[in-house]
């Protein structure tokens, strides 16, 4: 029987559409979840048939909003995809071992943001992303995958960040399946 995923976004969700797509014998996604009421990715999983949930308020009550939606749906693992708010070692902590998320670099390099900008201005040769296990330090888990892509003469934090995203599609997918089979 596949695990049940449930994903928290902050956006349009281009990952969350990524991992939706790519489910399969491994993973169901069950719910997808936002701090943001009008997070365009939410619509998209509506249009899907995922279930939704939303919660704008302060972060320790919509933690516990979150940590009761995902439990509702039975959800085993959480998927972080483009959820851009730090999470409080309480909600982690309830979800040890089992929330994933991907980050824009090749962690432990750049964590937190502007991550392609940093890596361009630091002459690196090449970027890329991480998937790993979401821990109570930023960006710090235990990195389960990642690809990498070539900075070339003339990028811009911009077009770094476009070929990264598109590696990004492929490599959370298939580290999701992977780690829902463990």
């Amino acid at each position: 029987m596949p695990k049940r995923v449930g994903i928290l976004i902050s956006g349009r969700g281009s990952n969350m559409q990524s991992l939706v797509r790519a489910a399969g014998d491994a993973y169901q996604v069950v719910l997808v979840a936002s701090d943001k009421a009008d997070a365009a990715g939410l619509a998209w999983a509506v249009e899907q048939g995922i279930a939704t949930f939303s919660h704008p308020g302060p972060r320790a009550q919509r933690e516990a909003a979150f940590d009761a939606a995902m439990r509702d749906k039975g959800v085993d693992v959480i998927a972080l995809a483009g959820h851009m708010q730090i999470l409080s070692g309480d909600f982690v902590s309830r979800w040890a071992g089992r929330m994933l998320n991907i980050h824009p670099s090749l962690l432990p390099l750049y964590k937190g943001l502007d991550t392609h900008a940093r890596a361009i201005e630091a002459g690196d040769a090449e970027a890329g992303c991480s998937v790993h296990v979401v821990t109570e330090e930023l960006d710090a888990g235990e990195v389960l995958g990642q690809a990498r892509v070539p900075i070339l003469p003339g990028d811009t934090a911009d077009s770094l960040a476009e070929r990264v995203l598109a590696v990004e599609h492929s490599l959370y997918p298939r580290i999701l399946a992977e780690f829902v089979k463990r």
